[in-house]
C-alpha cells in the first residue's frame, strides 16, 4: 500500500451517536480514528464536503434498518487529495485531486466514516479526477446531485428534441437537471418551477419557461411535457403534467404510479463522462450564496439546509 508518512492515527470529524435531529445530535470530535483504505479504496484528505438532504434523513433514522451501525460521521460528497491507495487501485495515485459521492448505494449501509472529517475513504469506482477548472468547493458540490440528475434523465430515456418540466429547478439536483437537459441531452424545451424570487435564476440556468409554484398550478397548464423530473416529491401532480405516453421520474420514493421512483448509484464514470461539459463551462456547479460554511459551522449549515431555502448546494470548507 502506497502512502505518505504524515497521516495521523486520529483526526477531527463531526459525529452523531444516536438517531434524531442532526442539529441536536451532531458533535465535534477531535479524536476519531482515521479510516484505513481497503484494497479497492483510496484515503482522501478532505478539502471540501457538501451537505445533502439524505444526511438529515439518515440521521433521523429514516432507513436505520439498512444503515451501518452508529456512531456515524455523515457526508456523502467529497473533494480532496489522495494520500494513500489500496493495492488494487489503478486509476489514482497519491497526490491526485479527486471528487465523488463516497457511497455507491445511497441507502444500503453507507459508510460510517463520511466526508465531514479530515480524512475519508472511498472505492476507486465512485471517484473521478477533479476537473482542473473547478475549485475543491465547486467540485464537492457536484457528485450526488449531478449523478442523480444525469441517471434520472437516462432512466426515463430522455433524448434530443424532447420537452421537460423540472420540479424544484433551483435546488441542488434541479439546477443541474436543467443544465444537463439543455447542454448534454439537447432538450427542445425546458420548463421549471421555483418560488417567485428564483424565477430569473431558472432562466439563467437555461429554462425557457419559469413557473412560480406559489402562483400557478403547473399541472393545470395547457402545455404538457414529454418528461417531468420531480425533484421535490410531488409525483401525484407531476403525472398530470405529462403528454400521453410521457414519463415522470421522481427522486423521492415511493412516487405515484406511473411515476418511476429512482435513486442514484454513485459512479465515477458518470463524472468522467460529464467532465468535458464542466471543463468547458457549459454545465456549472451551483453554490448557495452562503457557501462555503467553515467546518466549525457544520451544524448551522445543516440548519440552513433544513429550511429548504438554499439555492444550489451547501458546501463545508476549509476542513478543518
Amino acid at each position: 500500500m502506497a502512502n505518505t508518512p504524515s497521516i495521523p492515527s486520529h483526526t477531527k470529524a463531526w459525529v452523531y451517536s444516536q438517531y434524531g435531529n442532526i442539529e441536536e445530535n451532531l458533535k465535534f470530535d477531535t479524536n476519531v480514528p482515521t479510516p484505513h483504505p481497503k484494497e479497492d479504496q483510496v484515503l482522501i484528505k478532505v478539502v471540501a464536503a457538501a451537505l445533502n438532504p439524505v444526511d438529515i434523513k439518515r440521521a433521523i433514522g429514516y432507513f436505520k434498518d439498512i444503515d451501518s451501525p452508529l456512531p456515524t460521521v455523515p457526508g456523502y460528497d467529497v473533494a480532496g487529495v489522495v494520500v494513500s491507495v489500496g493495492n488494487q487501485v489503478k486509476k489514482f495515485k497519491v497526490g491526485d485531486e479527486v471528487y465523488g459521492d463516497i457511497n455507491e448505494i445511497t441507502l444500503d449501509h453507507p459508510k460510517t466514516a463520511g466526508s465531514l472529517a479530515e480524512y475519508t475513504v472511498a472505492e476507486e469506482k465512485v471517484l473521478a479526477h477533479k476537473p482542473s477548472n473547478l475549485s475543491f468547493v465547486e467540485a464537492a458540490s457536484l457528485p450526488l446531485a449531478i449523478i442523480t440528475a444525469y441517471q434520472g434523465l437516462e432512466r426515463i430515456e430522455f433524448s434530443s428534441g424532447k420537452s421537460i418540466l423540472v420540479l424544484g429547478g433551483a435546488g441542488g439536483v434541479g439546477s443541474l437537471v436543467i443544465q444537463l437537459a439543455k447542454h448534454v441531452f439537447e432538450a427542445s424545451r425546458i420548463a421549471a418551477t421555483a418560488s417567485t424570487t428564483k424565477l430569473e435564476f431558472l432562466k439563467k440556468l437555461g429554462a425557457d419557461l419559469a413557473i412560480d409554484y406559489t402562483k400557478e398550478n403547473y399541472e393545470q397548464l395547457s402545455e404538457k411535457f414529454d418528461v417531468v423530473y420531480d425533484a421535490v416529491g410531488d409525483s401525484e401532480r407531476a403525472v398530470k403534467a405529462v403528454k400521453e405516453g410521457g414519463k415522470v421520474v421522481t427522486i423521492l420514493p415511493p412516487g405515484t404510479p406511473p411515476a418511476i421512483a429512482f435513486l442514484l448509484t454513485s459512479d465515477g464514470a458518470v463524472l468522467e463522462k460529464l467532465k468535458p461539459y464542466l471543463e468547458s463551462g457549459k454545465v456549472k456547479p451551483i453554490l448557495d450564496p452562503k457557501s462555503p460554511f467553515p467546518f466549525s459551522e457544520t451544524v448551522e449549515a445543516y440548519s440552513y439546509l433544513n429550511t429548504n431555502r438554499a439555492v444550489g448546494k451547501i458546501v463545508i470548507h476549509p476542513i478543518p
